[in-house]
């Protein structure tokens, strides 16, 4: 007999309770069909009719936040700063190209100094 009366009116109470703090938590320019306080007011007076018309009539569709998150410093990323010059072709900078073929040499001479210096470490010591 419980389980019969019980469970349906605690969900009920629960579909009340969040629809309750959902449209007191909604923001006001979001909220469709009529004002934010008229939706808590009847959502208050008329619980169960209050709540299902709450969530087809006056909840905000698709709850999205107003801008995406950009961390704590308040400064867009690098790819959202308006006026930021943009890439061009790699191939037609000449000065970028020679920067590429300097760095390659650089590394190729350090890779071959590494290992001179293993190779030199590897051999044992003459007797």
């Amino acid at each position: 007999m419980l389980l019969t009366r019980g469970v349906p009116i605690l969900l009920l109470v629960l579909l009340w309770l969040y629809c309750l703090f959902d449209a007191i938590s909604a923001d006001s320019a979001r909220v469709r069909n009529l004002p934010k306080g008229a939706w808590v007011v009847i959502v208050l007076i008329f619980p169960d009719i209050g709540s299902v018309l709450w969530l087809v009539a006056g909840r905000p569709r698709g709850q999205k936040p107003s801008a995406p998150y950009k961390g704590n410093t308040g400064v867009p990323p690098e790819y959202d700063r308006p006026g930021r010059a943009t890439a061009g072709n790699p191939d037609d900078d000449a000065a970028f190209l020679e920067q590429l073929k300097r760095r390659a040499e650089e590394q190729r001479r350090k890779a071959a100094e590494e290992a001179e210096r293993i190779r030199g470490e590897e051999q044992p010591p003459p007797a």
